[in-house]
């Protein structure tokens, strides 16, 4: 029965594994690492309801503690683009903003299109910010 439970847990492992590398969530991993410590449990031919009680303690253990701390510095399903880097950057209003006309504002030296956020005029040569982007054109505030 021992030789069975180390190919269970290495089953478990590999498994888990691929599904982190598919999935790249952060969340199997952490089991794949109680299932690691559950394979060392049984090589020591620790009984069967140690090594799942560590399964379970590690993985909830790592999921809880440490899971928070991988996703923020790893950044896991988050990626800045090109439209998030620009807003709340400045630019300078090359034609004026009114509130039934476009301008245009130039940023980091390209023109874009641009509406005032909250419909008031902004003159030109007046520095905005970038509230955010609604289709190809900024949405700015004066700054």
């Amino acid at each position: 029965m021992e030789h069975l439970n180390v190919y269970i847990w290495l089953g478990l492992i590999l498994l888990l594994i691929i599904i982190e590398a598919a999935t790249v969530s952060l969340t199997t991993i952490w089991f794949a690492a109680g299932s690691l410590v559950a394979l060392l449990l049984t090589l020591i031919n620790a009984p069967l309801w140690v090594q799942l009680l560590a399964f379970l303690l590690v993985s909830l253990v790592l999921l809880i503690f440490t899971r928070p701390v991988a996703v923020k510095y790893l950044q896991v399903g988050s990626q800045k683009t090109n439209t998030d880097a620009i807003i709340g950057s400045k630019g300078i209003v090359l034609v004026d903003i009114s509130e039934h006309a476009a301008g245009q504002v130039k940023l980091k030296g390209v023109v874009w299109t641009a509406i005032s956020k909250n419909g008031e005029t902004i003159l030109k040569d007046r520095e905005v910010i970038v509230e955010g982007i609604e289709g190809v054109k900024l949405i700015v505030s004066p700054s």
